[in-house]
């Protein structure tokens, strides 16, 4: 056997009797996704207790059945761990929370090959996050901009990655934001129900476009402040950029937003004096089911000290 493999044997359950060989199994190994087995299966990884491959995951499972499951050790992903600072909001052998700071990349890219958040759970975590697909990579299961600030979840096996995956795929999970948008937003409270995509004349920016992902955004006023507003944004879908579009298109761009909004003469001096340079957006809340244990979990973050000295700055 190659030295970078790893055997698991897996005895199907009475309960999974007549399930998809892939669905047995994933409920007989619950450190493996059902997508994760699938692909071993069709790789031939799967043998029964005669050493035959079985390479159809939509057999029927036998109760009692045994298979040795051949598993490679995930092909690296090319990061390289940082000691990267992280606030570790909760933290077990299957996830974590961090709140994630404005200036903090979330993924390696051109510009960004290093310094981001995937470094940082690297190190921080070391060998425990999720390889889905079998690819060792941070299990990112969802992001926020870069100059965005607040909360963020990370799967540490694939497992938890593939059930909060399912959830954010059934926009089960909930994430609140907090943002101060130009003017006084009326009515008090509404939803912005306009489908996104990039735009087509400027591929950096996303826009609303007719026949793009759906994207429904439900805000309310939280206190009017001089000549803008201090909102909550619930998302129901988690587009790219879903707030800072969704809240420019009803006439109320983020202050800030470098991309979005044109800032108005007081508030442009307001924001340079503060040396304030990023869309006021904060993910102040993350609510989701333990993917493992079935608790539910929700985590509030408070306002960072640049968004605060904003707010306080534009109170009335």
């Amino acid at each position: 056997m190659d030295s970078g493999i790893s055997t698991i044997e897996a005895r199907i359950d009475a309960a999974a009797n007549g399930w998809r060989l892939d669905r047995a199994l994933a409920d007989a190994v619950p450190t493996l996704s059902r997508e994760r087995l699938k692909t071993l299966i069709a790789a031939g990884r799967v043998v029964d207790a005669h050493g035959t491959p079985a390479r159809d995951p939509a057999r029927k499972a036998v109760a009692g059945a045994l298979f040795r499951v051949e598993v490679p050790a995930p092909t690296p992903a090319h990061n390289v761990a940082q000691a990267i600072a992280l606030n570790v909001v909760f933290e077990d052998e299957h996830l974590i929370v961090i709140d994630k700071p404005a200036g903090l990349v979330v993924h390696p890219a051109a510009g960004n090959l290093d310094g981001t958040l995937v470094n940082a759970l690297l190190h921080h975590c070391a060998g425990q996050l999720s390889g889905i697909g079998g690819v060792a990579r941070p299990g990112i299961v969802h992001r926020i901009d870069k100059d965005t600030s607040g909360l963020m979840v990370a799967a540490k096996h694939d497992r938890a990655h593939e059930g909060l995956a399912r959830q954010f795929k059934a926009h089960s999970i909930d994430r609140r934001y907090k943002a101060i948008a130009a003017g006084r937003v009326m009515p008090a409270s509404g939803t912005i129900d306009a489908p996104l995509a990039r735009s087509p004349h400027d591929r950096k920016k996303v826009a609303i476009v007719s026949g793009g992902k759906r994207a429904v955004t439900h805000y309310r006023l939280l206190r009017p402040l001089r000549d803008a507003s201090f909102v909550e944004c619930r998302l129901e879908t988690g587009r790219t950029h879903q707030v800072r579009v969704h809240m420019a298109s009803i006439g109320h761009p983020l202050l800030g937003d470098p991309v979005y909004a044109r800032n108005r003469g007081n508030q442009r001096g307001l924001l340079e004096t503060l040396g304030f340079r990023r869309q006021a957006l904060h993910a102040a809340r993350l609510g989701f089911i333990h993917p493992l244990t079935s608790n539910a979990l929700a985590f509030d973050s408070e306002l960072p000290a640049d968004m605060q000295e904003l707010f306080d700055k534009l109170l009335v």
